[in-house]
């Protein structure tokens, strides 16, 4: 299968770099693939898991709290607010994950901050849900 350069950043480090063979986003709009060759795209990040599979066909799933997915025609470039691998979100994770999102809907300065805020605390559930299935 053909592969693509791909990187996945986060403010703390370069969380992924290498060749793969696709990567599932968590898109504001809804989940996507990219494979090689994909059409150039740019999009924003909601919570959830993106799925990587490498040049070798091993899947690795991080959790991501936001960012933008930028898809060029010769690699991929993924800068998330957050990334952790799925298997160190713990439950004491999750919990530092949730408040952190009730409180961003209690200081919502406008009902539609407020409906952004709210919808971005059950993605948050949802990808808690999601991960202990």
């Amino acid at each position: 299968m053909a592969v693509f350069p791909f990187e996945l950043v986060s403010p703390e480090n370069l969380v992924f770099s290498g060749d793969v063979q696709q990567v599932v986003v968590p898109g504001s709009e809804g989940d996507f693939a990219v494979g090689a060759g994909h059409a150039k795209l740019i999009s924003s990040l909601r919570p959830g898991l993106i799925v990587i599979t490498d040049a070798a066909g091993q899947v690795s799933r991080l959790y991501v709290r936001g960012g933008f997915a930028d898809v060029s025609g010769t690699g991929m470039t993924i800068l998330a607010e957050r990334a952790v691998p799925a298997a160190e979100m713990t439950d004491g994770v999750f919990e530092a994950e949730l408040k952190a999102a009730q409180a961003d809907v209690a200081a919502a300065a406008s009902d539609a901050a407020r409906m952004r805020a709210a919808e971005r605390l059950a993605q948050v559930g949802d990808v808690r849900k999601a991960l202990a299935a």
